[in-house]
């Protein structure tokens, strides 16, 4: 599986406004619905608020990989959102957030969605991947860092 096919490029937000958790977590299930019609909005909140509380999806090296599974899709779907001034998204290494992959699976996908968060959370853990991430200016440039990382593996 290719990160770059389940990317959802029009939800990629590349400044992200809110200060806490909770915003992110709006601002980024907005975007994915407003370009996924499938995506019900209020209820991908609901999922991924309710996943932040068994335990924070802040991995640390300023990324989180929010995720959650979601009625009504019916294939993977990610997206990509950086925050310039970093966000408390109580970080396993207790750092501020800075970059964001939200992946949304099917209700009953499976080990699918394993596959694609052990994809993407191998990705984070190249510093100049993460680099290239925070100092991308475009969308473009966001989609041909990923691309690079997903043809390396």
């Amino acid at each position: 599986m290719k990160i770059t096919d389940i990317l959802v490029r029009d939800a990629v937000i590349l400044d992200l406004a809110g200060g806490s958790k909770r915003d992110i977590l709006v601002q980024m299930a907005h975007a994915l619905a407003v370009a996924e019609p499938e995506v019900d909005e209020a209820r991908l909140v609901e999922v991924l608020i309710e996943r932040e509380k068994l335990q924070s999806t802040g991995i640390g090296e300023a990324v989180a990989i929010p995720h959650g599974k979601l009625p009504g899709i019916s294939r993977l779907l990610a997206s990509f959102a950086r925050s310039r001034t970093g966000v408390n998204f109580e970080s396993i290494d207790g750092q501020n957030t800075h970059l964001f992959f939200l992946l949304v699976v099917p209700e009953h996908s499976g080990g699918q969605h394993l596959k694609a968060l052990a994809r993407i959370s191998r990705f984070f853990r190249d510093a100049a991947f993460r680099k290239r991430l925070l100092d991308a200016e475009t969308r473009e440039e966001v989609f041909r860092a990923i691309e690079e990382e997903d043809a390396k593996f």
